[in-house]
């Protein structure tokens, strides 16, 4: 089954490029394009769609407000593909639900590997997406209060913050998958959040 992938960016030369570059994987499908956020969120909601693929400023909704209607509203996952790497722009996409942040000056291949990653249930953020939250974003660890945690799920909240899967922590820790999952689920009820890219915004930040 294929990748069914909306794109959303009001320059129509990037929206076509994409869709004739990402269309050549075989696993991925263009359903359409779109050049503004509430468009996206419209298509989202009548359409089957797997990935939503957004800019950051575009007319009427911009892509970090149509990420959380998606998020909200939809079983599609937003996707942040723009070349704004403004610390505002960062932790507003992450926090209202896009599952990854990534910038137009990553290759084709990059870009349809980190689809991919979204796809399948993990977050994706390059390094110097990851580094401006840990220093731009006025980075302590110390704001988190720790003593609500037990010292696995702190070795998980660490693990998730640096970016690693389920499977990546699972190996790191050497337990099951699905313990990963089960301390995720603690995680999640201990501090009221709702996605593993939130706990990685608590840890750094100290805020969902």
């Amino acid at each position: 089954m294929k990748i069914r992938v909306l794109i959303a960016d009001d320059d129509s030369l990037i929206r076509e490029s994409l869709k004739i570059i990402l269309g050549m994987d075989d696993n991925i499908e263009i359903v359409d394009t779109v050049d503004n956020g509430l468009k996206a969120v419209e298509m989202c909601a009548k359409n089957l769609i797997d990935i939503a693929l957004l800019d950051i400023r575009m007319p009427i909704l911009n892509g970090v407000e149509a990420a959380k209607k998606i998020a909200e509203n939809t079983n599609c996952k937003p996707l942040i593909l723009t070349t704004f790497d403004e610390d505002d722009y960062i932790k507003d996409a992450l926090k209202n639900g896009a599952k990854g942040y990534i910038l137009k000056n990553n290759s084709p291949e990059k870009i349809i590997n980190a689809i991919k990653t979204v796809y399948s249930g993990n977050t994706v953020m390059q390094d110097e997406i990851l580094d401006k939250i840990k220093e731009g974003l006025n980075y302590k660890k110390n704001y988190i209060d720790e003593s609500i945690f037990t010292e696995r799920e702190l070795d998980i909240i660490k693990a998730i913050a640096e970016g690693l899967s389920n499977k990546e922590i699972s190996c790191k820790l050497f337990i099951s998958e699905g313990t990963v999952k089960n301390y995720i689920t603690n995680i999640l009820s201990k501090t009221n959040l709702k996605h593993r890219t939130q706990i990685a915004i608590y840890y750094l930040k100290g805020e969902a």
